[in-house]
């Protein structure tokens, strides 16, 4: 039988809506779209910084890093910051090079966000 752990976060929502920061099953971890908490304000580069910084904690909580992630998802609510989102991305997965995503939307939930990222990634044996 395949265990499940979910990884809470810090989200008073997390309770209300009825998600987790991110859901362990097996070796396999899938974190929940993450905007920029605590960065609201800030540029789209410190808010991608953010992101993945969040991402990472999550990972490490569950027993995975960002060296582990094969998947992710971004969406940008300004098409113009695909290259500086891009470069941030980079910075912390240059050389595992996952699968990635960027889907430009209308608007996130909080409307001073300008990113949120999901990511997969697995337990190595």
């Amino acid at each position: 039988m395949t265990t499940r752990t979910n990884i809470p976060g810090t989200s008073p929502f997390e309770p209300i809506i009825g998600f987790s920061r991110a859901v362990r099953i097996g070796n396999q971890v899938h974190v929940s779209g993450t905007g920029p908490v605590g960065c609201d304000e800030g540029d789209v580069a410190a808010q991608t910084e953010q992101c993945l910084t969040i991402i990472a904690t999550a990972l490490k909580q569950a027993g995975s890093s960002v060296e582990h992630v094969y998947r992710t998802r971004m969406y940008l609510t300004h098409a113009q910051d695909w290259e500086i989102v891009g470069g941030v991305h980079g910075k912390f997965f240059g050389t595992i090079r996952p699968a990635a995503t960027m889907v430009v939307i209308a608007a996130l939930l909080n409307p001073s966000w300008r990113i949120e990222i999901e990511a997969d990634a697995c337990i190595p044996d």
